[in-house]
C-alpha cells in the first residue's frame, strides 16, 4: 500500500461519522533501553496490544521509530467503526492500555516498567550515551539520540551551557556567526565535532530532527530552566566546598573528585590557553551552572585561588594534615576549627627569622668586635 491507499482506508472509516471530532488515535509503545527486540516480535506485540485495548478489528499502521536511545513503536488508528459507531477512548490510557501493558510485559518477558522507574536516573546519565564517532556511526541517528536525550533531561540556560554537555559526546550546536542570515533568522545546526570543538562532517538542521530542537524551542527551555535549576544550586556548592575541604593537591585532583561525585567541571579557555571561566555539569540533578552563577568563590579565579592556598599550605607546611587530624573536632573559642588549626600550626612551625650575612660582612663585624676588646686585628 502506498501513502494514498493508506489515507483512503482511514477516510473511509472517518467519513462514516463526521460528527466525531476526535476520530484518530496515536499510540506510542516504549521499551526498556536494554531490550533487543526483532521486528517480528515487535509486530506481534503491536497486534496483541491492539486486541487487548479493543482496537483489533480497526485499521491501524505500525511504525518502528529509531530516533531515540530506547526502542519504541508508533501506532496510528481510528476510533470510528465500520458501522459508524465511535469507540469510547475516555481514560483508555489509564484503564485498557495500563492493563494491556502489564499483561504483555509478562507474556513477552519484557523489562517491567516499575523496575525501569527505579533505575530511570541511571538510564538518563550521559554515561549511557555513546560518543558520536564521525565516519563510524550514522550521522543523523547518532546526533538525534544525543540531542533529544540531553535537551529533554538537562537544565541549561544558554547555548554555551548546552554545548558544554554536547562537547562530551563530540556534538556541537551552531547558530552561525553573528550578523549572518542564519543567526538573524535563529537558525540552528547540529553536527559532529572534533576534540577541539570544531565542526566536522555535514551538519543537520534542527528542524529535521524528531522533536524539532530548534532555537525557538531552546529559548523556551532557557527561561524555564532558570527556575527549575535554582533549587539545586546549594547542593552543588556544598559538594564543591566539601571536596575542597579534603585539600586536593591540584586542579586535576579536584576535577577527578568532582567527577566521582557526579559533577563534571569544564574549563573555558581563550586562544592563549588561559582559563577565564568554569562550567559545572551536575549529572545528579541534571543541571548546568557557570561558576559566576554560583558566586565568586566558584568562578575560575575563585577556584584557582582556593586551590593555590591549599597547594601552598601543603607544600610549605609539612605535617599540616597530622596536626589537623589531631585537633579536628575539638572546640575553639573563636573562629572556624580549620582556621584555628592553621593558626596553631603556624605558631608551632614558625621558624626564627635570621638575616643573611655574607662572609665579607661577617669578617668586618668580627674585626670591630676585637677592636672593642682592645685587641689588634
Amino acid at each position: 500500500m502506498n501513502f494514498h491507499d493508506k489515507l483512503i482506508q482511514f477516510q473511509y472509516f472517518t467519513d462514516k461519522n463526521k460528527k466525531v471530532k476526535t476520530n484518530t488515535l496515536h499510540i506510542s509503545l516504549n521499551f526498556d533501553i536494554g531490550e533487543k527486540i526483532g521486528k517480528e516480535k515487535l509486530c506481534e506485540i503491536a497486534v496483541t496490544y491492539m486486541d487487548k485495548i479493543g482496537f483489533g478489528d480497526q485499521p491501524y499502521l505500525v511504525y518502528e521509530h529509531q530516533d531515540s536511545a530506547h526502542p519504541h513503536l508508533h501506532i496510528i488508528t481510528t476510533n470510528v467503526r465500520k458501522d459508524g459507531k465511535r469507540i469510547d477512548i475516555h481514560n483508555i490510557g489509564r484503564n485498557q492500555s495500563e492493563q494491556a501493558r502489564k499483561e504483555i510485559g509478562k507474556e513477552f518477558n519484557l523489562v517491567k516498567a516499575e523496575s525501569k522507574k527505579k533505575h530511570q536516573e541511571e538510564y538518563l546519565k550521559p554515561i549511557d550515551l555513546k560518543k558520536a564517532e564521525y565516519g563510524k556511526t550514522e550521522t543523523k541517528r547518532s546526533i538525534s539520540n544525543i540531542v533529544n536525550t540531553i535537551t529533554r533531561n538537562y537544565k541549561f540556560t544558554s547555548l554555551p551551557e548546552l554545548n558544554a554537555i554536547f562537547k562530551q559526546y563530540n556534538i556541537i550546536a551552531d547558530r552561525g556567526k553573528e550578523g549572518s542570515k542564519m543567526h538573524e533568522k535563529k537558525g540552528l545546526l547540529y553536527s559532529f565535532a572534533d576534540e577541539r570543538g570544531n565542526r566536522i562532517g555535514v551538519p543537520i538542521k534542527a528542524s529535521s530532527i524528531y522533536g524539532k530542537p530548534t532555537m525557538a524551542f531552546l529559548e523556551k527551555q532557557f527561561q524555564l530552566n532558570k527556575a527549575l535549576r535554582t533549587p539545586h544550586k546549594e547542593k552543588l556548592k556544598a559538594s564543591i566546598d566539601s571536596i575542597l575541604k579534603t585539600h586536593p593537591t591540584n586542579a586535576q585532583t579536584f576535577r577527578k573528585s568532582l567527577n566521582k561525585s557526579g559533577v563534571d567541571m569544564i574549563a573555558r579557555t581563550n586562544a592563549e590557553g588561559r582559563i577565564y571561566g568554569i562550567t559545572y555539569i551536575d549529572h545528579r540533578t541534571k543541571c548546568v551552572f557557570n561558576g559566576s552563577d554560583l558566586g565568586k568563590p566558584y568562578t575560575a579565579k575563585g577556584i584557582l585561588d582556593r586551590l593555590s592556598q591549599i597547594e601552598q599550605l601543603q607544600s610549605f607546611r609539612p605535617g599540616y594534615s597530622e596536626v589537623k587530624k589531631e585537633w579536628e573536632g575539638k572546640e575553639f573559642s573563636q573562629g572556624k576549627p580549620d582556621l584555628q588549626i592553621e593558626k596553631l600550626f603556624n605558631d608551632l612551625i614558625q621558624p626564627e627569622q635570621q638575616e643573611f650575612v655574607s662572609p665579607e660582612t661577617a669578617m668586618k663585624l668580627k674585626k670591630k668586635k676585637k677592636r672593642r676588646k682592645g685587641l689588634s686585628p
